[in-house]
C-alpha cells in the first residue's frame, strides 16, 4: 500500500495505548465536490493526524484544514474560502466483525475519510457574505446594500388592486345601492 494518505501502523498494533501523531500536506488528488463548492485538485490538505492503538483496532482522529472554491448562490461571484473539518474513525483489525474501515497490510489509508469528511462540510449553498443582497431579477445587475429594490406586483392581482383603489368624491352617492333596492327579510 502506498499513497500519501497511507500511514505505517505496524508499531501500534494489539499495543493499546500506544500513540503516533503526524501531520500530512497533500495536494487533492482530484476535485472534491461538486455544485456550487469545491475542492479543486491540487489544492493543498493540511492533516492532523493522531492514532492511537485501541483493544479493537486503530482509532483515528484528524482535523483538516484546506480551501474550498465556488460561486455565491445569490450573487454568482467567484469566492474562496476556508474549510476546517474533524474526524474519529476506528480502524478494525482484521477478524470477524464487520468493520467500514480495517487495518491492511499494517498500514492505514486515510483517503476515503479525508474526501468524505471535506465534501460533507461544504456548504451546499455558499454565499460570499451573509448578507448578501444578491442579483435584481429585472436587471440581473448584484444589488448593493444601496440598492432600493422596486416591488413588482403580479398582474393577476390587478382585478383585487382595482376593488380598494379610492372612489372619486363626486360618484360617491352613485357608487352606494339604494335601501329600497335590497331584500326584506
Amino acid at each position: 500500500m502506498s499513497g500519501p494518505f497511507v500511514l505505517p501502523v505496524r508499531d501500534l498494533i494489539r499495543k493499546p495505548g500506544e500513540m503516533r501523531e503526524f501531520d500530512l500536506s497533500v495536494p487533492a488528488p482530484e476535485k472534491w465536490g461538486e455544485g456550487v463548492a469545491f475542492i479543486p485538485a491540487s489544492e493543498t490538505v493540511d492533516v492532523a493526524v493522531r492514532l492511537e492503538s485501541v483493544h479493537e483496532g486503530i482509532l483515528v482522529s484528524a482535523e483538516v484544514d484546506t480551501t474550498y472554491e465556488g460561486v455565491c448562490s445569490r450573487c454568482l461571484t467567484d469566492l474562496t474560502h476556508p474549510l476546517e473539518v474533524e474526524f474519529q474513525e476506528l480502524f478494525g483489525y482484521s477478524g470477524d466483525e464487520a468493520t467500514d474501515f480495517q487495518v491492511q497490510d499494517d498500514h492505514v489509508d486515510l483517503e476515503n475519510l479525508v474526501r468524505d469528511a471535506i465534501v460533507l462540510s461544504l456548504p451546499f449553498q455558499p454565499v460570499c457574505q451573509p448578507d448578501c443582497p444578491g442579483l435584481d431579477p429585472v436587471t440581473g445587475e448584484k444589488l448593493t446594500e444601496n440598492t432600493e429594490r422596486e416591488t413588482q406586483i403580479d398582474p393577476r392581482w390587478n382585478a383585487l388592486a382595482a376593488l380598494t383603489a379610492p372612489t372619486p368624491d363626486h360618484d360617491d352617492e352613485a357608487a352606494r345601492p339604494d335601501a329600497d333596492d335590497t331584500e326584506k327579510s
